[in-house]
């Protein structure tokens, strides 16, 4: 029997948010969810969801438990940025086995680096494009959705922790930063109403925010003061190689340089009209969003803050 469709990364922050959207508005016999770990079975199955087992490392996985599907969210490997070779590995294992089941359109979620365009230089959203480009050549209906930059994920842009009293970053830039409940729902609601046969679209907030309009709205929601300032490269990676609290490698405060320099030429402050098409309301903006959080928890953080 055919199964409408089904959800990947369902155990992850974005994922569980379109499964709860789906939960509440799609019969349950019309959907089903996957993971790599074969023991989240008796968990979803006690929700009364569909489970399947898909493990990206695995093909052998792949190619049982996309037969008979209609609908795939595709939704990118967990796997550290920092190991864009197993990225790249995983999204090709997808590719392959979801062309070899038929499945009939292919939801991918990607990432909005450079806007619509394809000449970014940051080294994940290359990867991102030679994934939407192997949807393009594989034969499959595809859909690739360039997912906004996640608000939530404002600690680890700027490094910031509850008791920073500086931010030091080597640039700035306007970032579309977009709730990820909002971008869940947004995908959620394009999937079920369809169409957007072998197109790019942009799910975004309606409006850009820079490090230091973060950091105002920061000062004004906890009370707390808080610097910014910014050096060169190498200074910023010194800094925070020696102090940071997360512990975290070299690799990824070179990889949030590149973020940094990409947003400074503009690559990140691409807006675009579809998630509030999708969502019949204006998404919530970034500075609402980080007030909203710091108000929830005064010491929100994100866990790629820590090693």
């Amino acid at each position: 029997m055919m199964l409408r469709y089904l959800i990947t990364g369902a155990t992850g922050g974005f994922g569980g948010h379109i499964l709860d959207y789906f939960i509440n508005n799609v019969p349950l016999n019309e959907f089903a969810v996957s993971s790599s770990q074969r023991g989240k079975r008796q968990y979803f199955e006690g929700r009364g969801v569909q489970f399947r087992h898909l493990d990206y490392e695995d093909p052998s996985t792949l190619e049982v438990g996309l037969r008979d599907v209609q609908n795939l969210l595709f939704v990118s490997t967990n796997t550290n940025v920092i190991h864009i070779d197993r990225i790249h590995r995983h999204h090709q294992n997808v590719v392959l086995a979801a062309a070899k089941a038929n499945v009939r359109h292919v939801w991918y979620t990607s990432l909005p680096f450079g806007g619509f365009g394809n000449d970014s230089k940051v080294a994940v959203q290359q990867q991102h494009i030679a994934t939407e480009q192997m949807l393009q050549k594989s034969g499959l209906t595809y859909t690739c959705i360039r997912e906004g930059i996640y608000t939530e994920a404002f600690p680890l842009f700027l490094n910031w922790y509850a008791d920073t009293a500086e931010i030091i970053l080597p640039c700035d830039g306007e970032i579309a930063f977009t709730s990820r409940e909002d971008l869940a729902e947004g995908t959620a609601r394009l999937m079920l109403g369809g169409g957007y046969e072998n197109k790019t679209v942009l799910l975004t907030a309606g409006e850009t925010i820079t490090a230091r309009g973060i950091v105002d709205t920061i000062i004004q929601s906890t009370g707390r003061e808080l610097k910014i300032r910014y050096v060169s490269e190498g200074e910023f990676l010194a800094h925070h190689t020696e102090h940071d609290k997360g512990k975290k490698p070299v690799v990824l405060f070179e990889i949030l340089a590149s973020w940094w320099t990409a947003a400074a030429r503009g690559e990140l402050k691409v807006v675009d009209g579809l998630l509030r098409e999708i969502l019949c309301r204006e998404p919530l903006t970034p500075h609402h969003t980080v007030k909203k959080l710091l108000q929830e928890k005064g010491d929100h953080t994100w866990h790629q803050n820590y090693a």
